[in-house]
């Protein structure tokens, strides 16, 4: 449960504050489902967020 609302709140600031489309993150999603993983990672993996944008969710998640 507690993993649901952390990936919910993620999903938020994702889509918010860094503008990833909702198509993006639905993909990714589908991927985590084959090969588990932290969705961040697999947005960067597959080219959806920057290495800017993943150093903003490090620092999302540290907070």
């Amino acid at each position: 449960m507690e993993s649901n609302r952390s990936n919910t709140q993620l999903i938020n600031f994702l889509q918010k504050e860094l503008a990833i489309s909702a198509n993006s993150i639905a993909m990714a999603l589908r991927h985590c489902e084959q090969d588990p993983g932290p969705l961040h990672m697999i947005l960067w993996q597959y080219g959806l967020v920057s290495l800017e944008q993943l150093e903003q969710i490090f620092d999302w998640l540290e907070g």
